[in-house]
């Protein structure tokens, strides 16, 4: 039964609940990997697309031969609920997954990719992406909405995720990169991405993937990085009416957040990281995990 879309967090956040069957999150967590497997895992609106474009790019020299990019680099969750098979070969090897699943929760055997991003952009990116598609668009205040992602639940919010993956920031099979600098310069992250995933040098390749990965390649193939896949599929599982539009490659800028979020907002987000990642990891700010990710401190 279709209903009107959400007008409020918690006609919302009831609409989320149908999201992801239970069989297909039971599916996906039951994946064997191949040691060669590479899983996208960052938190929602954090880098996931540009790195799925990534890691596409390199194993298949640049092919854009894909409807949309969750067709040929599955969201590992979410793929039984659209018709995909996680244990079916893909496209190119290493096979690639999408996921926002935290390290406790992933299956293990593979290659982790994690982008880290600051929680309040990731916040406001997460709000522009989902209204007008989980929520009507003008019907919840970007105040509420940042409540709500304060206070999620454990199992899916960002601070429980960064702190999973920061534990792990010393394995060799997992890579820790930040939003911000595949931002500030691209072409190291490629680099260091084919690397990890034991791609043999090749300049041409790595400019290949590099030029494909940029804004302005990705803004110009909009439907190819839009969800409208994933809408197909579940917008009637979660009572969606059809018709919403969404897009990953929205305005390409770090802190876009500054003009929408008040002090009292950026200070309950300093309260929270303070709590979780500064309590256990000794990381002040999020500016601290840019300053370690940048000297190398981690993968």
């Amino acid at each position: 039964m279709t209903l009107p879309r959400p007008r409020s967090i918690a006609e919302m956040s009831r609409i989320d609940e149908n999201f992801v069957s239970d069989e297909s999150y039971r599916r996906g967590l039951a994946y064997h990997p191949d040691p060669t497997d590479i899983f996208i895992s960052p938190y929602s609106k954090c880098g996931t697309t540009w790195m799925q474009q990534i890691v596409h790019g390199l194993r298949t020299r640049g092919s854009m031969d894909f409807e949309e990019v969750s067709a040929v680099v599955p969201w590992l969750e979410l793929a039984h609920d659209m018709e995909i098979d996680v244990a079916a070969a893909q496209v190119a090897i290493p096979k690639a997954f999408k996921s926002h699943l935290r390290w406790d929760e992933i299956p293990k055997g593979g290659k982790y990719i994690v982008v880290l991003r600051d929680p309040v952009d990731a916040m406001v990116s997460l709000f522009k992406f989902l209204e007008g598609w989980h929520f009507e668009t003008g019907s919840i205040a970007i105040e509420d909405f940042a409540t709500y992602f304060l206070t999620r639940p454990d199992s899916n919010n960002y601070w429980s995720h960064a702190a999973s993956w920061w534990r792990q920031r010393d394995r060799n099979d997992v890579m820790l990169v930040a939003f911000e600098h595949m931002k500030r310069d691209l072409r190291p992250i490629v680099e260091a991405v084919a690397d990890f995933m034991g791609l043999p040098p090749d300049t041409e390749l790595r400019d290949l993937a590099t030029r494909q990965a940029s804004f302005e390649f990705m803004k110009a193939r909009g439907p190819q990085f839009d969800d409208h896949l994933l809408r197909q599929y579940r917008d009637g599982p979660c009572g969606l009416p059809p018709g919403a539009r969404a897009t990953k490659v929205a305005t390409g800028q770090v802190g876009s957040s500054k003009p929408l979020v008040s002090d009292e907002i950026r200070n309950a987000f300093k309260a929270r990281w303070h709590a979780t990642m500064t309590q256990e990891f000794g990381l002040e700010s999020y500016e601290r995990v840019l300053e370690v990710l940048d000297a190398g401190g981690a993968r």
